[in-house]
């Protein structure tokens, strides 16, 4: 069954269904189709194991419609797979916090292929959102790996996005529009493109653990951090 929803605290992965052509695109210069789904599907299983690490949250998953009952099956009985309302990220975004959003619950909305997270990172977003109305986790393009809050705010996600390169910049402006406090996590990297690929690999190379599926099919298809991105794209 899936964990209660007494919990005060909820982690949502924003995810998709892992199909050729629709996860990791901008990848796909570096690694075929194929190949670029069988590593979102590692990144996903073990983001999936880095939220269940945590003790006393609810973890979920929210994604288009057409990718609930996949997702669900991927995700094992423990995991509430939720279908958000609208087309697109933002509206994905907005439909986290209309449906987790509760009597004050503090709720955490999370990439997808964010295994490399320090677990310490995600309690600290929680303990962010008790002293602030938004947390936020930037990341180094300019857009944000992680957004929490503890109210719905429809306008919040307003032409936003996270991973675009702007979409930290926007989501401050609308906060500051909604006169809503926010505090920050951690700086950290997404997977986008082939040099954040090489950066996972140097990671996961040296610790393995932190994603051990990821660091497995990295391992297997001898992408080191020495290889070149033109043997990468050779899988």
């Amino acid at each position: 069954m899936p964990r209660s929803s007494s919990s005060e605290r909820v982690l949502v992965i924003m995810a998709k269904a892992p199909r050729p052509g629709e996860v990791k695109t901008r990848l796909t210069p570096s690694l075929s189709p194929a190949a670029v789904t069988a590593f979102y599907c590692c990144l996903l299983k073990d983001t999936l194991a880095l939220a269940r690490s945590l003790s006393n949250v609810e973890v979920a998953i929210m994604c288009p419609d057409s990718d609930v009952a996949e997702l669900a099956q991927l995700a094992g009985n423990e995991v509430i797979v939720v279908a958000q309302k609208g087309e697109g990220l933002a509206a994905g975004l907005t439909s986290v916090f209309a449906h987790f959003t509760e009597h004050g619950r503090r709720v955490i909305a999370f990439n997808s292929d964010s295994p490399h997270l320090p677990p310490s990172v995600l309690e600290n977003a929680f303990e962010i959102l008790a002293v602030h109305d938004v947390v936020a986790g930037p990341t180094h393009d300019g857009g944000y790996y992680l957004v929490g809050a503890k109210v719905s705010h429809p306008t919040l996600f307003a032409r936003d996005g996270m991973g675009t390169n702007s979409a930290l910049e926007r989501l401050l402006v609308n906060a500051r529009t909604l006169d809503l406090s926010v505090g920050f996590v951690e700086t950290f990297y997404d997977i986008d493109i082939a040099d954040d690929l090489t950066r996972l690999a140097e990671e996961l190379h040296l610790a393995p653990t932190k994603a051990p599926r990821t660091a497995a099919w990295l391992k297997q298809r001898e992408f080191t951090p020495a290889r070149s991105q033109t043997e990468a794209g050779e899988l």
